[in-house]
């Protein structure tokens, strides 16, 4: 019994820890350093057009600004395509993005390709 209670109150110690470390950030995160505010983007594994759920849905305005980060979510590291969407109805493919576990990746403007509105 004694054991018991020693261990949960360990586990009482060591949760708010643990929630911390997940509230600073860790994790797989989008970093936009395009100029524009981002309102879709959906990740496909590279050379497919299997688009995932808009990840702008994340965000609790709904859009990415300028260099602003945005958690990604249900992605497992490795390489992938982007459709970007863009408020104003235009909308740009990104190819070939290295996801890692835990990290930060971004797109720019030179990275967008095959435009259309």
């Amino acid at each position: 019994m004694r054991r018991t209670l020693i261990a949960i109150g360990i586990l009482l110690v060591a949760m708010p820890g643990a929630a911390l470390a997940q509230a600073k950030g860790k994790g797989i995160r989008l970093w936009n350093l395009t100029t524009e505010a981002i309102s879709g983007f959906q990740l496909s594994p590279a050379g497919k057009t299997e688009w995932g759920p808009n990840q702008c849905l994340n965000d609790k305005d709904k859009e990415v600004d300028p260099d602003e980060r945005l958690r990604i979510t249900g992605v497992e590291p490795g390489r992938y395509d982007a459709r970007v969407s863009y408020p104003n109805a235009r909308q740009c493919i990104v190819r070939d993005i290295e996801i890692k576990a835990d990290a930060v990746f971004s797109i720019a403007d030179k990275d967008l390709k095959d435009c259309s509105k």
